[in-house]
């Protein structure tokens, strides 16, 4: 069987080009390299702007952009400005720079979006993403109007990661997140979901071969990513962005507690909304109604 991703490639990068979207790498400074999925009408000469609001998507740690947010593309392309990143080792996103933060995920991102020209926009993050969304809010507050942030937190402290780890049966992140083995790869995805579907052996084979590939660096944002408690540089979180948390009521990682907790850190600006049968995975599982209350928000702020 041939690699399911080659062959899903094209027809992927025909849809993107159906619903107005197109390819584009952008140098962020000497060496560092990101990939987005832009409007197609944002990069011709002669239409600058677009009246429709930008939205930054930004991935989870298991797949890139497009595999992460490809049901919200094609259902939010008609109208908004829908832009859609590869983060830093991921996809096609490349850097020399030795940090790993998630602040370096934050400033790539800030950087990107004023080289393509938009100074403001919303956030939906997921997982990782959300985590690199927040701290983006905090270092660039102009630039981010509101955010939409799903199984996620604000920062993965210590104590975060011991208590999510604990939950779902594993001692480290690379062990859970950068699986070695194709049985790995099943373990990954249904903790990642409420009621995994039946798929293909072939599927996870596939998957395994396309989606671990710089492993080395990306063991090393899993590494940055985890901060001492008493380090946790969000301690009184102070955003002045509506944000709107989004999660799966059943999402293994990050369950409904952790949500509830950030919920309460976050204050009056925050509301909270959870979809029902849904895991980590939320955007996937329940694409239809995930994409319902992501409309609903997005129009309202």
């Amino acid at each position: 069987m041939g690699n399911t991703f080659v062959i899903l490639k094209p027809i992927i990068h025909g849809l993107m080009k159906v619903v107005g979207m197109t390819s584009q790498l952008v140098e962020i400074e000497p060496g560092t390299t990101m990939h987005f999925w832009v409007p197609t009408k944002s990069v011709h000469p002669n239409n600058k702007s677009s009246n429709k609001p930008p939205v930054l998507f930004v991935h989870g740690f298991v797949a890139n952009g497009i595999m992460t947010w490809l049901f919200q593309i094609l259902s939010l392309s008609s109208d908004l400005a829908v832009y859609v990143p590869d983060l830093i080792f991921f996809g096609d996103s490349i850097t020399t720079r030795p940090e790993r933060s998630t602040s370096i995920q934050a400033e790539c991102l800030a950087k990107g979006m004023m080289k393509l020209g938009v100074e403001k926009f919303s956030l939906v993050g997921l997982s990782y993403g959300g985590m690199v969304g927040f701290k983006l809010a905090q270092m660039y507050p102009h630039m981010v109007e509101s955010m939409v942030m799903s199984s996620t937190i604000i920062e993965m402290t210590e104590s975060i990661s011991n208590a999510s780890l604990k939950n779902i049966g594993f001692t480290n992140w690379p062990d859970f997140l950068l699986p070695k083995t194709v049985s790995g790869v099943k373990v990954l995805l249904s903790i990642g979901s409420h009621k995994l579907p039946w798929l293909p052996e072939f599927f996870y084979k596939d998957f395994h071969e396309a989606m671990f590939s710089n492993r080395k660096e990306k063991v090393e944002l899993l590494e940055a990513l985890v901060v001492n408690d008493k380090d946790a540089t969000i301690k009184t979180p102070n955003y002045s962005q509506r944000i709107y948390i989004l999660c799966g009521d059943d999402d293994k990682i990050f369950n409904m507690a952790f949500s509830d907790d950030m919920k309460e850190t976050l204050g009056k600006y925050t509301t909270i909304q959870y979809i029902k049968n849904a895991g980590h995975l939320v955007q996937l599982e329940r694409p239809c109604t995930y994409n319902h209350y992501l409309k609903k928000f997005l129009s309202s702020s």
